[in-house]
């Protein structure tokens, strides 16, 4: 479950009304969660909580997918997918790599975001958006010139713009998506102790060292 409560229909203002209806139908996603894309659709109903939050964040996915864009879609999703990954968020990693296919990724393509820099199958400039992605997530903006140079090379400010804008805004839903464990990223952290058997010393190096001396 969600870290946080969820709003259900009848206590959602007329914005999120309208949204759960389109995703939906005429169900209470609290009572009876699941979207057509298989999610439980928890998102929608957590970040309900906060309206303006809200409609100000969906509001985004209209602004990411507008005619008035200049970057082109492959390059967006090819951002988008590789901060989910990077992140380390399921719900955004996943989601995104239908969206990549949907936008013309090849199959190959969107099986190799995960691994890019030794794949084979991108040009140069999907290498360059991949690469500043990795800068924006993983270094959190520390560019290497030579990158944003590729970047350059291929696109206009505007695209470069877009493009920074889109990857940043979904590492933001990725983070968010695993600290609220929302959708896919209700998982249990896989980083734990795991117990020694019962009668055996918890120093094991020192067992290493005991055998050196030995």
């Amino acid at each position: 479950m969600p870290r946080l409560r969820q709003v259900p229909r009848d206590a959602a203002d007329d914005y999120a009304r309208k949204l759960y209806t389109a995703l939906f139908g005429d169900r209470d996603p609290v009572e009876q969660p699941g979207t057509a894309t298989g999610t439980p659709g928890n998102w929608w109903t957590v970040f309900a909580l906060v309206p303006d939050a809200f409609r100000h964040t969906t509001e985004g996915f209209g602004f990411y997918r507008s005619d008035r864009r200049k970057l082109d879609p492959v390059l967006r999703e090819l951002g988008q997918t590789r901060a989910g990954y990077a992140v380390g968020s399921r719900f955004v990693y996943s989601q995104h790599m239908k969206a990549a296919r949907f936008a013309g990724l090849s199959e190959e393509q969107v099986q190799a975001i995960a691994h890019w820099p030794v794949a084979d199958c991108f040009t140069p400039v999907q290498r360059a958006v991949l690469a500043y992605a990795d800068a924006l997530v993983l270094q959190h903006g520390r560019v290497p010139d030579g990158v944003f140079a590729a970047l350059q090379a291929e696109l206009s400010d505007e695209e470069i713009l877009e493009l920074t804008y889109v990857t940043a805004t979904y590492m933001m839903h990725a983070v968010m998506s695993r600290a609220l464990r929302l959708e896919y990223d209700d998982v249990d952290d896989p980083v734990t102790e795991v117990p020694a058997p019962e009668g055996t010393t918890a120093d094991v190096m020192g067992m290493v060292d005991r055998r050196k001396r030995d």
